[in-house]
């Protein structure tokens, strides 16, 4: 990026002052996905003028773009060329920007097939909290060496730095898809698909809720179409099926709202919903609630009025861990408590790029 842009030499003057003066920032975008983690709190610092397409080499399935980019015309441009971001990155709202995807490291249905947003990103241009303009990575994939610092700010939502642009990699649009929808209990559905885990099978996303598990097929017309001969199930309607896997990237479907306990105006919300990462092998996990089941069975979302160290107790035991992702109480922690020693790494990277402890105070953990 060029360190003379205006809108870029407005965000430098800015940090450089609340360094100065130890004046905590908010860091926006779209603001689509300010329920998740912390609560913001500090002075905002509006990043959506930092937007636009600098570079797209379709040949080359790499794009890069400023943080403030609408994620919905990133994607636009990527379909005018057949391509997409494969890891489809829940929208929630209309307004997201490519910087907020990033900064929450968010990926939808296809994750376990295709890879995690981190996965994807290439480099990285980064204002720290010393007011420095840092660029990481590039925009091939062979271009790291040492320190992959570009995919460490995947996910930390802000609190090392302001993203300013970002290099993506990208993946042509699948040839064809099916959807097959099928009538089984969690049991049955998680014992299925560990099975067709050890097949060569185009399985691109699958999720369970209610009795029902839908899988979705892409690659080659003929690989999916065999397929779909194989493993027998309901085929879904393309445009029908869109509108579901569109549903459950962008949780919009009506598993992923949260109702008070009652009609009654002003009641609080009683329930959360959580997002359990656990192994895909692990079996039925136990919790009160209902209960909607992602990528082969390793992501298991739970809207439950279960305490929260109830439901961190019954990830743990299957070797994962839980996030709430949306409550009223946020008190016990958005993420998994960290053992000592990753507390002290998480420390010394907040120190090395924001000493004075600036950005998105609290966001990720207390004290960072």
């Amino acid at each position: 990026m060029d360190a003379k842009d205006p809108v870029l030499a407005r965000l430098v003057e800015q940090v450089g002052s609340a360094q100065a003066h130890r004046t905590p920032l908010d860091i926006r975008g779209g603001g689509t996905k300010r329920f998740y983690g912390g609560v913001p709190a500090g002075e905002p610092v509006d990043i959506t003028d930092l937007s636009g397409i600098t570079s797209y080499e379709p040949t080359e399935l790499v794009v890069t773009a400023r943080a403030g980019t609408l994620l919905r015309d990133l994607e636009a441009a990527l379909a005018e060329q057949g391509q997409c971001l494969p890891f489809e990155p829940p929208r929630f709202a209309a307004g997201g920007t490519v910087g907020g995807m990033v900064a929450a490291g968010l990926s939808g249905p296809a994750r376990a097939s295709v890879g995690s947003v981190r996965d994807h990103v290439l480099g990285m241009t980064l204002l720290n909290g010393r007011a420095e303009v840092l660029t990481f990575g590039g925009q091939v994939a062979k271009n790291v060496a040492g320190y992959d610092v570009s995919r460490l700010i995947v996910g930390s939502l802000g609190i090392l730095g302001i993203i300013c642009e970002v290099s993506i990699k990208v993946l042509p649009v699948s040839v064809a898809t099916a959807t097959l929808r099928f009538d089984w209990d969690e049991t049955h559905a998680l014992r299925q698909l560990c099975g067709w885990r050890a097949q060569p099978l185009p399985i691109n996303a699958s999720a369970w809720h209610g009795g029902r598990l839908h899988l979705r097929l892409a690659g080659a017309q003929a690989a999916v179409e065999a397929a779909c001969k194989a493993l027998g199930g309901e085929r879904v309607e393309p445009s029908q099926a869109n509108t579901w896997w569109t549903g459950v990237r962008d949780q919009s479907e009506d598993f992923f709202s949260l109702r008070a306990a009652s009609e009654a105006p002003g009641e609080s919300i009683s329930e959360s919903i959580w997002r359990l990462s656990v192994p895909a092998t692990s079996g039925v996990i136990a919790l009160p609630g209902e209960q909607f089941i992602e990528w082969h069975g390793a992501l298991r979302w739970w809207k439950t009025g279960a305490e929260a160290a109830q439901v961190r107790d019954a990830a743990n035991r299957v070797g994962g861990h839980a996030t709430l992702m949306r409550g009223a109480d946020r008190s016990a922690g958005a993420f998994a408590p960290l053992s000592e020693v990753l507390m002290r790494v998480h420390q010394g990277l907040k120190e090395a790029f924001d000493p004075e402890r600036i950005f998105n105070p609290g966001r990720l953990y207390a004290g960072l």
